[in-house]
């Protein structure tokens, strides 16, 4: 089975396609960095939406999404975003997790797993 890699770099591919599953990696927000965790998810959304979209996907084909908060005081402003964007005919399975992020103006990182 082929294997194609969507974004790859020295460290990590943004997306894995193989098997006829997307595996993204965990996408953060640089254009809202520091921003709030409503403006963040809605950027890692659209990147989410983006790399699915080139995989030959949709958000209607996510299995599962692991979402990581810098503070899951936040939880409810996530979810303000989360509930417009998700495909309400099909959700996925999902976790969220309270977690350091890899720099402090991070305040949500999001991963996915879809089918093709």
């Amino acid at each position: 089975m082929p294997i194609k890699r969507i974004g790859a770099g020295a460290r990590m591919s943004k997306a894995v396609v193989h098997g006829g599953a997307i595996y993204t990696a965990g996408q953060v927000a640089e254009a809202t960095k520091g921003g709030s965790v409503a403006d963040q998810t809605r950027e890692i959304l659209g990147l989410i939406d983006t790399l699915l979209q080139e995989a030959g996907s949709e958000k209607a084909k996510i299995l599962s999404a692991t979402i990581y908060l810098a503070d899951i005081a936040t939880f409810a402003e996530l979810n303000s975003v989360w509930d417009v964007w998700v495909d309400k005919s099909n959700p996925p399975a999902r976790a969220t997790v309270e977690a350091k992020l890899v720099a402090p103006d991070y305040k949500v990182e999001i991963a996915v797993i879809a089918a093709v």
